[in-house]
């Protein structure tokens, strides 16, 4: 009885009240309800006109369940910064990780920008973020991995420096693929009316597959390179000889 209704516990977790009602929930960020909540897989049990409605993503279709019941239901995600926003009549494209849950009420597509999806219509979700959202105003370029989104914008382009695309960086990702270039060599760059939202910190919490162990020192199990654990996997053949000479 003490906890919130659709508020805040801390910076780290949310509450939803359900009464009667659903939400779309990705999988594993429920940690803790009371009351009466079932889960229902998406394209599973009886809500298929629930879905037909407002889910349009077969590709990330396994990663949602429906929550619907009576009770309160809190939500976190790897201690990462947790919030709520309202949509009225807008149309907001989010990084698909960063989309913890949302209302029915709003429409979840799929977008053309790979990893993000976007939310249409007028309700409630809940996001989490690698530090205070900032929001900010196009024209902007922005470092990749720190954007969470953007609103009632076009989609970015990619900007590219013209010193990381001449130099040997830019032509061994050219060839493979492989090198990643930091904010500060490759951006998103928005244009016109909007709002970009971006987490205060360029790096994602990683994410450890359930029941792995960390290979890391200290861990049981885990363990370092050199001292029985395993160092950074390596690409056979030519890519491999790549990674070798240039340090990857």
């Amino acid at each position: 009885m003490t906890l919130p209704s659709d508020d805040n516990v801390n910076p780290y977790t949310f509450c939803v009240e359900l009464k009667g009602s659903s939400w779309f929930l990705q999988r594993g960020k429920m940690i803790a309800y009371y009351g009466s909540i079932d889960f229902q897989g998406i394209g599973h049990g009886r809500l298929d006109r629930l879905v037909r409605t407002s889910f349009h993503s077969p590709l990330h279709a396994s990663d949602w369940v429906v929550a619907e019941g009576s009770g309160k239901m809190l939500l976190a995600d790897r201690a990462f910064d947790v919030n709520s926003f309202d949509l009225d009549e807008g149309n907001l494209t989010i990084r698909s990780g960063n989309l913890l849950a949302f209302q029915p009420t709003l429409a979840l597509k799929q977008s053309i920008v790979p990893g993000f999806l976007t939310l249409i219509g007028t309700g409630k979700f809940v996001a989490a973020s690698n530090g205070p959202v900032e929001f900010l105003e196009p024209p902007i370029r922005v470092d990749p991995q720190a954007l969470v989104g953007w609103a009632d914008c076009p989609s970015p382009c990619h900007h590219y420096d013209h010193g990381y695309m001449t130099g040997v960086m830019g032509g061994l990702r050219q060839l493979t693929g492989l090198g990643g270039a930091s904010g500060e060599e490759h951006q998103f760059e928005f244009v016109g009316a909007g709002t970009v939202l971006l987490q205060s910190s360029e790096a994602l919490m990683p994410e450890q597959a359930t029941g792995a162990t960390p290979q890391q020192a200290g861990v049981p199990g885990g363990g370092a390179a050199g001292q029985g654990g395993q160092g950074a996997p390596r690409l056979p053949g030519q890519l491999g000889d790549l990674q070798r000479r240039f340090g990857l």
